[in-house]
């Protein structure tokens, strides 16, 4: 068959030969989610918003499919600034308001929006979408707003906004025609600023040109992980200030990810100065407090990578229970396991691995150094929000449905779980452990803990124990103690080796002396 001429001209370009416009944004991006009422509030921020901050606003409203927007002509009457409906591939620029159109879903990428047609497969967030977007393209540059709305879109959102070290808003739920979200968002405990919309506004041009969203990303120095900070002996004495207070000590975590933590502590305060920042927290003891949860970025969900858990199932789980009958219970381990949705996500994979096996007894801890988060784990109570991404037969099995519409894992899965504080470079590990899942801990510690907990949990599995890590992290060169079983979704199998590891513990030893009184005391163990 002839080949047309057109067909004759077609030539595949390769893609080396492409050329790919990278564009870093140098300024922050303040993205406004909302819903129902909506419109009344994004006009009164708006219109309390001086037009030169700086920075650029991307409105993120719930829109029915087939509604016919004017919501850029309605907003353009509050705003000195240029509104825009946005078009696919439009660059971003400061002191410009763009608003998604309807029937779309948004991201951000080198700068630039990018359009999606809504996915009618998937449950509808897309605030959370776009600021999680956000928070993967700026960083600390990143600034979320939630405004008026109904249901629980955003939480997420904002929660990746502050993982990332950017800047969280909501309204407060009086001033809010429809408390739905705001109150989501208030209860997730990932709010900075909880305020009418005009104070938001006000809030939003004191940090404008604030160093913190102002400097430039930091970035990891691979050849020097513990990166220059500018004043070493104020950063000693706020690590020596969260020792005291918290037992955590912070010197050998990412340099990077510590000075972001404390600079963002700092913006909320209006404090520029290190040396002022350690006197702020010697006379407010509640702000060591606060770093300290800043310092412990406490994000997580249900089935987080859910083909990494289809790998869990299909790969691992098979090698676990490789006996026809186990008479030793499977143990596994979550150490950092934040509020729970890790864990509880592996041990309703299990329930439902053992429907087809034999029954086995299933042994589960749970630990992190974070005293509210292991509370929360431990009640098991969820947001309704998480009835968007887990299916309804998994909910039915696993959960019950409370009155207030949040869900409670069920007692005998809860039962299952043992959960505990713990330092895991100090206190003493688990042991005979068949699986270890540890996901985006090890990408906020430097080589020297990175090494150490390794080590540890390398003692800690069974002979034929598996280590499941984060998307983003590996065993680096650590490959005399793990070898790798799916390089993609970061399953490692232990390796045997020829001498034992000699790790030191510290652990509290109770004694009460003649007059009856208690006496705590620290030991070292070695294992």
């Amino acid at each position: 068959m002839k080949k047309s001429s057109d067909q004759q001209k077609e030539k595949i370009t390769p893609l080396d030969d492409i050329h790919h416009e990278s564009i870093s944004l140098n300024f922050p991006i303040v993205g406004i989610g909302a819903s129902a009422g909506g419109y009344e509030a994004c006009s009164l921020l708006l219109s309390h918003l001086p037009s030169d901050t700086g920075m650029a606003y991307i409105i993120v409203q719930h829109l029915h499919p087939s509604y016919v927007s004017s919501l850029s002509e309605l907003l353009s009457k509050s705003t000195m600034m240029p509104v825009s409906e946005i078009k696919d591939g439009i660059l971003v620029e400061p002191n410009h308001i763009y608003v998604i159109p309807p029937n779309y879903e948004l991201d951000i990428f080198h700068g630039k929006l990018q359009l999606s047609p809504r996915d009618t497969q998937s449950p509808h967030l897309p605030i959370d979408r776009f600021l999680r977007s956000m928070a993967d393209e700026l960083g600390s540059k990143a600034i979320g707003v939630i405004l008026s709305g109904t249901a629980s879109d955003g939480v997420m959102g904002l929660k990746a906004i502050k993982a990332e070290g950017g800047i969280t808003f909501s309204q407060d739920e009086e001033s809010a025609k429809y408390n739905g979200m705001p109150h989501s968002a208030i209860a997730a405990g990932c709010v900075d600023f909880i305020m009418p919309p005009e104070k938001i506004a006000q809030e939003l041009k004191n940090i404008a040109h604030h160093p913190y969203v102002q400097l430039p990303l930091l970035k990891e120095d691979k050849n020097n992980q513990d990166a220059a900070v500018s004043d070493k002996k104020s950063l000693n004495k706020i690590f020596l200030l969260l020792r005291k207070v918290t037992g955590i000590d912070f010197t050998y975590y990412k340099m990077t990810t510590i000075q972001r933590r404390i600079d963002r502590r700092m913006l909320l305060h209006k404090i520029e100065n290190l040396s002022q920042y350690v006197h702020y927290l010697q006379a407010h003891t509640e702000e060591i407090d606060a770093l300290y949860q800043d310092m412990l970025i406490n994000v997580t969900e249900f089935f987080r990578d859910p083909e990494a858990f289809e790998t869990l199932t299909d790969v691992i789980f098979p090698r676990i229970f490789n006996q026809e009958v186990r008479y030793e219970p499977v143990r596994v381990w979550v150490p950092g396991c934040s509020t729970g949705e890790e864990v509880y996500s592996i041990v309703i994979s299990l329930l439902e691995y053992i429907d087809n096996v034999a029954p086995t007894p299933i042994q589960v801890f749970a630990t992190d150094i974070d005293d509210h988060a292991i509370d929360k784990a431990r009640q098991g109570i969820f947001q309704e929000s998480i009835s968007k991404t887990i299916p309804k037969q998994r909910l039915q099995r696993f959960f019950n449905k409370m009155n207030d519409g949040n869900y409670q894992i069920k007692k005998d899965v809860r039962d299952l779980c043992i959960f505990a504080k713990q330092n895991v470079f100090k206190d003493p590990p688990f042991s005979k452990i068949d699986l270890i899942s540890c996901r985006n801990l090890l990408i906020y510690l430097s080589p020297i803990l990175q090494k150490r907990i390794l080590s540890i949990f390398h003692y800690a599995l069974n002979s034929n124990g598996f280590l499941f890590l984060g998307s983003a992290e590996t065993v680096g060169e650590h490959t005399d103690l793990y070898k790798t079983v799916d390089q993609k979704h970061k399953f490692y199998a232990k390796k045997s080796i020829a001498y034992p590891l000699h790790l030191e513990f510290s652990v509290p030893v109770i004694s009460t002396d003649l007059n009856g009184q208690i006496d705590t005391q620290v030991k070292k163990v070695e294992a």
